[in-house]
């Protein structure tokens, strides 16, 4: 187990409230509104690492869950996770968990390793999310949803710039990373 340091805890309790403030920051789109949610947690995994960026990423779901209002619709509660879209936040979990896995894997990953650990992450978003939504959507709903509709709505509309923030977030994360690591930060 990691031993925990004030500027470790410091760091995850940052990118708790930058997920939060970032649920508010939106554009509305059909499916899924565009956030700034998604960039922080690939942020978190980059720059804390898979396990830690996950931790924060977890503790804003769980605070969501018990009634603060953080999630992009202004919602929260357990209820929440009824809602079509929940399943992305679960994925932003498992996205950070990812991305920190394969980007922290060498001690100075090269922007293509960051990138990459971006797209993965971003996959691992899209899938669990899109299937959440299609349950959500079938289940619970009761709605009838074709697999094309489903696609443009929860991967095609918002792939092209989810792909451009995996651009500039492996940019921020080769820029940040070394600050990180040496304690220039905090």
């Amino acid at each position: 187990m990691e031993k925990q340091t004030t500027k470790n805890l410091i760091l995850t309790a940052l990118f708790v409230a930058l997920i939060a403030v970032g649920a508010f920051i939106r554009i509305p789109l059909p499916a899924v509104p565009f956030t700034l949610q998604y960039p922080m947690t690939m942020l978190a995994g980059l720059l804390l690492g898979g396990k830690r960026g996950c931790l924060a990423v977890c503790a804003y779901i769980v605070l969501g869950l018990m009634g603060l209002p953080i999630f992009a619709s202004g919602s929260s509660g357990v209820g929440y996770a009824l809602q079509p879209s929940f399943g992305y936040i679960l994925g932003f979990a498992l996205g950070a968990l990812l991305t920190g896995s394969i980007a922290r894997g060498t001690p100075n990953p090269s922007w293509k390793r960051l990138l990459a650990a971006n797209l993965a992450g971003m996959a691992v978003v899209y899938c669990l999310g899109t299937v959440y939504y299609y349950l959500i959507t079938t289940v619970y709903l009761q709605e009838s949803i074709g697999l094309w509709p489903l696609i443009v709505s929860c991967c095609l509309i918002t792939a092209p710039k989810d792909i451009a923030l995996c651009v500039l977030a492996a940019v921020l994360g080769k820029r940040l990373i070394p600050l990180v690591q040496t304690g220039k930060v905090a």
